[in-house]
This record gives structure tokens, sequence and C-alpha cells, in this order.
């Protein structure tokens, strides 16, 4: 299996199976003497990890980080940042009906069609506890960019939407409750609606907005590797992810130039974004601003007609731990993709002025 890496100079490689000892990775590129702060990478850890409230899915898993190497007296030596995160509550029974039948909207099928052989528990690789690995680098990215503040927030569940934009909210509100939407209001709304929406054994889908702010002039390259592109790709490749929007987005579609184009100021700046920060594939200096759309979990509690692998129509129904919506948890991962690009690019970008 290729695609287990992501970046160029800053790279992490994960591994591990959802049900298997442990998933992990290996990051390449960290630079060396960045002083670690360990709490805050495992609190990165605890914003993802399962079973941290009653509208996410009740798996238990401490989701501990143990570092390998790379590490000395608490300093990266530049050398590859090795880290496993143990899986300790597993229940491969409550996949043992799905050995033979392929989930609707899963991997299942296209794993057992490409591989010829899968890991049916949990989804095995497929599975979104692989992003655990994503939020440890992004945790160390995150301290490496010290400058840049990354936040990522619930911005719709179903049809319940934040209005307010951005720069009207306090994202300190942000962990204030169990949907992470930093307005208390709508963030009820959005919590009774994820209950109900459970109460009947389906799911529900819904988008993240990240706002990265002081990101420097200059990040991104021309052509094929320009920065929304690489956000884009970074958010695409999260599980359950169906759509990556940036700046205006499609709202832009339906402007006149006049209306769209960002009018300079003296000192560079613009007088609005509606470039979302990103000029020709390059950070100009004002804030980025992209929103992430997630499908509802593929795994219902509901009877379904499916496929299984002697080419039969059957019926199966959902069973085991599952997120009734993705997106509370996404938060963390969200981020942590933005600050692993934004490392990358920020070190492709010192080695031209070498």
């Amino acid at each position: 299996m290729a695609g287990n890496s992501f970046g160029k100079l800053f790279k992490l490689t994960t591994f591990g199976e959802s049900h298997g000892p442990a998933i992990g990775g290996v990051i390449d590129g960290c630079p060396a003497g960045l002083k670690l702060d360990f709490k805050a990478i495992q609190h990165e850890l605890d914003r993802r990890k399962p079973g941290q409230s009653n509208i996410v899915t009740q798996r238990k898993e401490p989701d501990t980080v143990e570092f390998l190497s790379g590490i000395f007296e608490g300093k990266t030596t530049g050398t590859s940042i090795g880290f496993i995160i143990k899986n300790t509550n597993q229940k491969s029974k409550d996949y043992s009906h799905i050995k033979e039948t392929y989930r609707p909207s899963h991997a299942d099928y296209t794993y057992d069609k490409k591989y010829g052989h899968r890991d049916y528990r949990g989804g095995g690789r497929s599975s979104a506890r692989e992003t655990a690995c994503r939020v440890v680098a992004g945790a160390i990215a995150k301290q490496f960019l010290s400058t840049i503040s990354i936040h990522a927030y619930t911005s719709s569940v179903g049809d319940i939407y934040l209005e307010k934009p951005y720069q009207d909210l306090d994202f300190t509100q942000t962990e204030s409750n169990d949907v992470r939407c930093p307005d208390s209001d709508v963030a009820a709304k959005m919590i009774d609606k994820i209950k109900s929406i459970r109460k009947e054994g389906d799911t529900i889908g819904g988008t993240v907005t990240c706002v990265l702010k002081q990101v420097p002039v200059g990040l991104g390259e021309p052509v094929f590797d320009k920065l929304h592109a690489e956000l884009g790709k970074a958010m695409l490749s999260i599980n359950a992810v169906k759509g990556f929007e940036y700046g205006s987005g499609f709202c832009g579609t339906k402007m006149k130039g006049s209306e769209h184009n960002d009018l300079f100021n003296k000192n560079g700046s613009t007088k609005t974004n509606l470039s979302g920060g990103i000029q020709g594939g390059i950070s100009n200096g004002m804030d980025i601003y992209f929103r992430v759309a997630f499908k509802p979990v593929a795994t219902i509690m509901q009877e379904q007609e499916t496929l299984n692998t002697d080419g039969n129509i059957v019926k199966m129904q959902g069973k085991g731990r599952h997120d009734p919506c993705v997106v509370p948890r996404a938060i963390p991962i969200v981020e942590a993709m933005a600050a692993l690009v934004l490392a990358d690019y920020y070190l492709q970008n010192k080695t031209y002025n070498m």
C-alpha cells in the first residue's frame, strides 16, 4: 500500500490499523532543538480521542502517545521522531458480521477489490483511528509554528448553521461545549440535533471552518504546489471529507469582479479578504480561512441492503460504537493537517533564504 506519507520537508508517515496492537508514525524533517511541550501534544490527542462526550463514539481509548526516537532531554534532535499510540479497547467481535459483507459507503468493497484481502475489524487501515497519528505530528508542527495561530470550529451540523463571520467569534469559547461551536446558543441546537439523530439510529454531517492567523507572506509555490491546493489535499485526505473551499469559495461565483477584488492598503494588506489570504497560490499575510465538509458517518444502526463477497444483495445493520456526527472530533484533525502544510512550506521557504 502506497500513500502513507504526507509532506516534503516536514514529513509524516503513519502506520497501523484500528484493531491492531498500536498505531503510530514517523516524523521526518522537524528541526533540531525544538523544546517540546508534551502536555500540549497530549491535550491535542485528548480533543480527538473517542468517548469524551455523549455525542461521540463510546469507545474508550486513553490515546496516550509514546515517543520512541528523535527526542532527547525534551528537545528534538533533528532525527526521525518515532511514536506509537497503543490500542487498548478494541472489540473486534463487533465487526464479525461484516467479514463477508461490504458496508455501504465504506472502504470495504474498494479495499477488497484492490488488495484481494482486507482487515474488516473496524475498517483496518481505512479507519479514522489513523488520524490520531496526524494529531501528534500536527501538535509538534504547531509548536514549531509558534507565531501562527490555528483555530478550527464546528460551523454547521445538518441544516443548523453558525451564521456569524469568524471575525465576530471568540475562539476561546470553542472548547466550552461538546460540539466545539464558539456560539453557545447555536451549539445547543447542534447538540440537540445530534442527539435526536442518534436516537433514530442514524448519523448526520456538517462543516468545519478553520482560520489561520499571522501566516507570513510567501508560503506556497506557483503552478502545481499552490498553498490552497496543498491545504485542499490535506483536508480531503481526512476520513469522511467531501468538500473544501477557501476564501469566498462557491459564494464568490455569484459576485462581479468589481465586488470580489481585494483592494490594497499602503502597507500591502487588503481592505477585504475574499481571496482568503492566498493569491497566486502564495500567502499574502492576511488571514487564511477555509471550510471543510464532512459527510454523515457511513455506519448507521438501521437495517440496509448491501452486497456480500458472493455477489448477493443481503441485509445488514451496523453494530459497535460509532460517532453519530464526526464533526466535533474532527476539529483537532483539521487543525493538525493545516499545521503540517504550513510547517512544510515554512521549511521550503527557509531554504530559499539561506
